[in-house]
């Protein structure tokens, strides 16, 4: 038996079946159905070295785990880990960048089109047998053209959005915290200048205390009657009252979204109104890329353990120092 068979990786809860299948033949996975300290077997505690993990982690699971080394996140967004506590018990936390940004803009841009021209609806239209004699779909309300694209996040897969959105003859705007070097894209210091140039923003920004419903009242009155916001970074990011209520008294015209705030429920307002388009938080979700992903979870994992150094820590755990 080789040394990394005798490692103890954690899997809490769900897990992309190509990576735990890869995990299971290099190390010596132990599988709980949640990240619930009281789930783990007293015996096996002090020998968990890694986790990996698709779902939350906090301090106080971190922290019933004494030997515990590396969390590699299934993910982009890491919110969901205490990270920061992680760095100063010593633990790197990973995640999964770049080899989802272009299924995730993909998803952008097809929820953006969805949304505006009413695709989903026009299908289900000639579905139901809709489509017979001089019956037509109705033309839709809304158009891309002339529209001008806002995006709330500039970070990889802000800019691979924004390039889809040139792509389709549109200008594009942004508010980062700072400006971003080399693009030529107009900047707005704040999210409200930024919603008040547009009529479209795009927000692909990740869940941080900084970003906290701050898609509010006033961003979505900024953007007008004729207003489409798409989400396809976190649902923390947006007041969900505040969205539904524009929705239903016109302060916006529709809005797509592929994240809420307490995923998997979705408000049944939000369900219930003709001007949005919902997705299940499948931005990433091609077999393709979540594959990629996994491979990027066992990486970590692998190189980590083979010579103390991570591939893609997280910002908060770049100094966090391995055993090579």
């Amino acid at each position: 038996m080789t040394e990394a068979q005798h490692t103890t990786i954690l899997i809490p809860g769900w897990m992309n079946d190509h990576t735990a299948e890869r995990l299971d033949k290099t190390y010596r996975v132990l599988r709980i159905d949640s990240a619930d300290a009281a789930l783990l077997p007293a015996r096996e505690v002090a020998k968990i070295r890694g986790i990996a993990s698709a779902g939350r982690i906090d301090s106080r699971f971190i922290d019933a785990l004494p030997a515990l080394e590396i969390i590699a996140h299934y993910g982009v967004g890491y919110d969901a880990v205490d990270s920061r506590h992680a760095a100063a018990r010593g633990v790197v936390v990973t995640n999964t960048p770049d080899v989802l940004t272009e299924e995730v803009a993909d998803t952008a841009l097809g929820l953006l089109i969805n949304t505006v021209r009413e695709l989903p609806k026009a299908e289900a239209f000639v579905r139901a047998g809709k489509w017979v004699g001089d019956d037509e779909y109705p033309p839709s309300r809304l158009t891309l053209r002339e529209r001008k694209v806002g995006i709330f996040g500039l970070g990889r897969i802000g800019l691979a959005v924004a390039r889809r959105v040139e792509a389709f003859g549109l200008p594009v705007s942004y508010h980062n915290r700072s400006r971003v070097e080399g693009v030529s894209y107009a900047y707005h210091a704040s999210l409200l200048e930024l919603a008040e140039a547009v009529d479209t923003l795009i927000s692909v920004a990740p869940g941080t205390p900084a970003t906290d419903k701050a898609v509010n009242r006033e961003v979505l009155a900024a953007l007008g009657s004729d207003g489409v916001f798409i989400n396809i970074g976190r649902g923390s990011t947006v007041d969900e009252e505040a969205l539904i209520a524009a929705l239903v008294d016109g302060t916006i015209a529709a809005a797509g979204l592929d994240v809420f705030a307490s995923e998997p429920d979705v408000p049944q307002a939000l369900l219930d109104l003709p001007n949005v388009c919902v997705l299940p938080h499948l931005g990433a979700a091609s077999v393709h890329t979540r594959r990629a992903m996994g491979n990027l979870v066992a990486d970590n994992l692998d190189q980590w353990f083979r010579v103390g150094a991570a591939k893609t820590p997280v910002p908060e755990c770049v100094a966090v120092a391995g055993r090579g």
